[in-house]
Order: C-alpha cells, then structure tokens, then sequence
C-alpha cells in the first residue's frame, strides 16, 4: 500500500468514526426527544425509530474489516462502546477481540456472557486462542479446551506454556509441508487440492518422515521452475530457522534484517513445530514501541482512554507520587540559595533555562541509548566508547548554546559575570544529563528491568535538581 493509499484509508476509517458516532448521536436524541412526548404511540414511535438507527448502524459495521471494527470500539466511551459491540455480528466476535487492545478487551469480554465466549472463541486457531485464553474466565477456558480435538488442545497447550515475549507464544500451527523427494508438479497438484492457503504463505515446509526440517520451498521458485524438477533440487536448505524459547523481539529484528514473510519454528532435534509469520512480527513490534512510550512517561501498563477515574489513578499515581518527591528535593535545593536569589532577582529568570535545556537534552540521549539497547548496539565493550561520545556532544552543546544565552544575559543585565556563569552551568547541567542518559537505563537493565520504565521522569529530577545547584552554586561563589 502506498504512502497515498495508506492516508486515504486512515481518512475512510475516521469518515466511519464519524458516521458512527453521529449514528449514535441521532439515536440518543431521538430517544430524549420521544421520552419528552406524551401519547399511546410514544412506545410505538421510539421503538420504530430505535429500530431504524440500529438497523442503519449495524449495516455499516457489516462492512468493516474487523481491525477497523476494532478502532472504532477503541475510540468510543464505554456506554457507547457496548451498545456498538452488541450490533457486531456474533461470528465475528472471535476476530474483533484479537485486534482491539487489552483494556478494550477486557471490558467487551466482561460484557458477555460464557456462551457467547465459548462461540467466539470456537472459531480461532490454537496460537489464537493462546493468545485470548488467559483473559477468559477459567470455567469457559476448561470448556473450550474440552471441546477442542487432541491436536488442537495439544497445539493450545504448547503455547500457553511459553512466556509471552518467547517465540512458542506466536508461532502459528497453520502451515503447508511437503516432501524433498517428490516433483513440482506433484506439490502443485497438491495445492490445488487444497481450499486454501494459510495466510503469508510465501514458502513451503520440506520435512522428511519424521518432521525433521529439510529446508523451505520459496512460491516463486515453485512457480518459475520446471515442474518435472524434484523439490530438493529447487528448495532452499538453509533457511533462517528459530526456536520456540528463543526471544521474540530477536526474531521480530530478524524479520527486518532478513525481509521475511514467514520462518519456521524448530524443536532442538530440528523437527518443524510451527512457524512466524509477518503479521505477528509488526504487532509485536508496535506493542514493544507503544510499551516504550508509556514506560518512558511512568506509566504502568496500557490504558484504555475512557478507563474508570479510579482506574487510570492507579496506573498514574506511582510515577507521579515519584516526580512529587523529586520536584521537592529540587525545591529544597532552590531553598538552599534564597540569600543569593534576593540579592541577585536575574537568578530566579535565568536558573529554569538550564534546567529546562538539561532536561531536554537527557531525554534525547535516554532515547538514543533505549533504542540501541532495543537493537542490541550496546555491549560491554562499547559502553566506555559511547559515554565518550556522548560527554563531547553535551560539551560541545553546552559550550555553544550556552555561549548563547550568556550573551543574552549579558545583554538583559549588563553583567558579563553573569553570562559566563549561565554558560559554565548550561555546559556542566548537559554533561550531567549525558552521564545520567548513559547510567539510568544501563542501571535499570542489570537491575532487570525495562531501560524506559521512568527515565524520563528520572532524568527530569536529575537535570532539575542538578541545574538549579550548579547554577545557583556557581552565582554564588562568583557574583554575590
């Protein structure tokens, strides 16, 4: 899809928003306008009108994909939300809640009952399922699983037993495999035979007997070959293989570096399990990316926009009550120079632009440091290498745009003291964001934890508490 087309659909999408939304609009007036009414035909007159919105407004989530479906359920307050949800056809269910977000689905799923989940979820795959499981509740996930045929429930099984940022938590069981020793023709006749392809199929699986990976046969050497020429003379032998346990983001990477479509999964005795396939590649990437923003603004996990007060306080409050601490500290630190701000009023003007620039010039260097971290870049023997780096490039920052507001100091206050003090802090507070923009992730991940969780608020206290001591510390030393 085109850059053009791409902005086109996003436009049709929220044209749909639109419609949606006005739908529900008329409907809400119409039913306060008949309220409002007195007479024998109210009822009638309100149910007739009902009746037509819905009607109306159910026709046109009827041909929506279920992905848009599922932006629009995102974009909607609760109340409006689940009167959509209930017009959504029931065999659709199953797709809508694989595409909305986690806190979406956790209040559409708390809007049905066991029987509709046990329909909705009767229509996925195993590795959708899997995916769905650990969010229903335990007696309508014993009956599905009771429901489900031996290799199926094996197949569910095997992906709940894996973490969810493993590869056996996405791979797909739905694939093509077929034998070294046989010609094309007979793989094309095979195919044929077949009602169709599982999705991003752009290769099939050569397995011998026993299950054990042989290579991948590329569609398009199937298709441009002679078809009396033997499978393993066509096929690929080598191909780029993962294992179930292995890491999810590595193999979401390798998608990239490699231009893959779809990739087997492999046991250690190389026996084909199952595969990757691009879909899951991008929505574990943007799920990774999305978990980056949130964690960098303190966040604690994914928020649904119209989530209960109470509930969006308590994914808030943490990061927040630890910005409160940081912000008094930094207040107690300006508390230490209230003598040299009253003899020198420009101190109170000028202090919060080195905070400010520091602040801002930490987080750039976090995110840097994030990413590489998040594309493996950064390694023992390069840490020393970067820190480097990254100290000449806020010393050279500092130096010039602090020379700069030095000399706007000098001109707003006639003092030249007073600029070379703002340009030695501005230097010193960004020397001090790059130390800090290295340290806290680098710290957090031998702590274990996520290098973006908080560092923005983190590097924000430092630069704050930093800039206003080296600032206000230096103008007292030299100017009062």
């Amino acid at each position: 899809m085109t850059e053009v087309e791409a902005k086109k659909a996003q436009e049709s999408l929220q044209d749909r928003l639109a419609q949606v939304v006005d739908l529900l609009q008329r409907q809400r007036i119409v039913e306060d306008l008949t309220h409002r009414q007195e007479g024998q035909h109210q009822d009638l007159v309100e149910n007739l009108v009902h009746r037509q919105n819905l009607v109306e407004l159910q026709r046109k989530l009827d041909d929506l994909h279920p992905a848009d479906i599922a932006y629009i359920l995102e974009a909607l307050p609760l109340e409006d939300r689940l009167t959509v949800w209930q017009l959504v056809r029931s065999d659709r269910d199953g797709d809508i809640l694989l595409e909305v977000s986690d806190a979406v689905r956790e209040t559409l799923i708390a809007d049905m009952d066991n029987h509709e989940l046990l329909a909705a979820a009767k229509e996925m795959d195993a590795d959708e399922l899997a995916d769905l499981a650990p969010e229903l509740p335990r007696d309508v996930v014993h009956e599905l699983m009771e429901s489900l045929d031996a290799q199926q429930r094996e197949r569910v099984r095997s992906a709940l037993s894996y973490d969810e940022e493993q590869i056996g938590a996405l791979m797909d069981f739905e694939m093509v495999t077929i034998r070294e020793d046989v010609s094309l023709e007979v793989v094309l006749r095979y195919l044929r035979r077949l009602k169709e392809l599982p999705g991003h199929t752009d290769k099939l699986f050569v397995v011998d007997h026993e299950g054990i990976l042989k290579g991948v046969l590329p569609i398009k050497r199937l298709l441009v070959n002679d078809p009396e020429r033997k499978v393993a003379e066509v096929m690929a032998s080598d191909p780029v293989t993962f294992h179930p346990d292995e890491d999810a983001y590595d193999a979401a990477q390798a998608f990239e570096r490699y231009d893959l479509v779809s990739a087997p999964v492999v046991d250690k005795n190389g026996r084909l399990i199952g595969r990757l396939t691009i879909d899951e590649m991008v929505d574990l990437i943007r799920e990774e990316s999305e978990s980056e923003v949130l964690n960098m603004a303190g966040l604690r996990e994914e928020e649904d926009i119209f989530a209960s007060v109470w509930r969006s306080l308590r994914n808030r409050w943490a990061w927040l009550a630890i910005n409160l601490i940081t912000a008094f500290l930094a207040s107690r630190v300006i508390g230490l120079f209230e003598g040299s701000i009253e003899k020198l009023v420009a101190l109170a003007a000028l202090m919060p632009i080195v905070a400010g620039i520091g602040g801002n010039s930490g987080n750039q260097t976090i995110t840097m440091i994030v990413r590489a971290m998040a594309l493996d870049q950064v390694a023992p023997g390069n840490t020393r290498r970067l820190m480097r780096k990254e100290l000449a490039v806020s010393l050279l920052n500092g130096l010039i745009w602090g020379g700069v507001i030095g000399v706007v100091a000098f001109v707003l206050y006639g003092s030249w003291s007073l600029g070379v003090v703002m340009t030695a802090a501005m230097t010193l507070n960004l020397l001090l964001a790059a130390l800090m923009g290295v340290l806290i992730p680098m710290t957090l991940v031998r702590l274990g934890r996520d290098p973006a969780m908080g560092s923005s608020v983190m590097i924000t206290a430092v630069t704050d508490s930093g800039g206003f001591f080296i600032f206000l510390g230096l103008a007292t030393l030299f100017l009062l």
